[in-house]
C-alpha cells in the first residue's frame, strides 16, 4: 500500500497575508477587492489563497476575526496599555483621531466601521461579526474602568458599560469627521472636553 504524501506547507505567514488582505478589503471595499488585489497584496497566488482561506468570503471573515481578536485595533491597544487611566482615555481619542487622517498604511480610521458596517447587510456573516466585535469592544474598555474603579483610580458609581459605550460612540463620531475632511487640529483641541465626560462622577439629581 502507497504512503500518502503529507501536503506541502504553506510557505507564507498567515497572519501576516490576513493583515495585508484586510488592508485591500479596509481601502476597497469587499465588493471592489479582487481575487488579484488581494493575491498581490498578500504576495501568494490564487490557488495558494484557495488553499489557505477557501475562498473571498471567508478570507474576509477571518480578516474581520483578525482585526476584532488580535488587537489589530490600535486605539484600543494604547487605551489598555497606558498605565493611567486619563492619559489611556486621551491617548485612545487621540490615536482614533490619527489613524484616520494619517495613517501610514493607507488606510483610514476603524477596519469595521469603514468597511465591514458597509456590507453588514450584504455578506453573510458579516452582521453577526460586527455584532459580536461591538459588544466585545464595550465589554474590554469596561473592564479597564472596572478595574480602575478597584483600585480607587475611578469613582465605584461610574457606570462603567455606559461609559464604555460612550467612548466608542465618540470614536465612531471621529471616524466620521474625519473622512469627511474635517479639520483634525479641530477635534484634537476638543479631546479634553471628552475626557472629562468619559470620566465625570455620575451626575446625581
Amino acid at each position: 500500500m502507497t504512503q500518502k504524501r503529507a501536503g506541502r506547507p504553506l510557505s507564507f505567514n498567515r497572519n501576516e497575508a490576513l493583515l495585508a488582505s484586510m488592508h485591500v478589503f479596509w481601502a476597497k471595499g469587499y465588493e471592489g477587492a479582487s481575487i488579484k488585489d488581494l493575491t498581490s497584496a498578500m504576495g501568494i497566488n490564487s490557488p495558494s489563497l484557495y488553499a489557505a482561506f477557501g475562498d473571498k468570503h471567508r478570507l474576509y471573515l477571518e480578516a474581520i476575526d483578525y482585526y476584532a481578536s488580535n488587537d489589530a485595533c490600535a486605539p484600543l491597544v494604547v487605551f489598555e496599555t497606558e498605565p493611567d487611566i486619563t492619559q489611556a482615555v486621551r491617548s485612545f481619542l487621540k490615536t482614533v483621531i490619527d489613524y484616520s487622517t494619517e495613517n501610514a498604511s493607507g488606510v483610514r480610521g476603524c477596519f469595521l466601521s469603514s468597511c465591514v458596517s458597509t456590507s453588514a447587510g450584504e455578506v453573510e456573516g458579516a452582521q453577526e461579526r460586527l455584532q459580536n466585535a461591538i459588544v466585545d469592544t464595550d465589554a474590554r474598555i469596561a473592564r479597564r474602568f472596572e478595574l480602575e474603579k478597584a483600585r480607587g483610580e475611578l469613582p465605584e458609581d461610574l457606570p462603567s458599560l455606559e461609559r464604555a459605550r460612550l467612548m466608542l460612540d465618540l470614536r465612531q463620531g471621529y471616524v466620521f469627521r474625519c473622512r469627511a475632511g474635517l479639520d483634525p487640529d479641530s477635534m484634537r483641541a476638543d479631546i479634553e472636553f471628552r475626557v472629562q465626560m468619559i470620566l465625570a462622577p455620575p451626575y446625581k439629581g
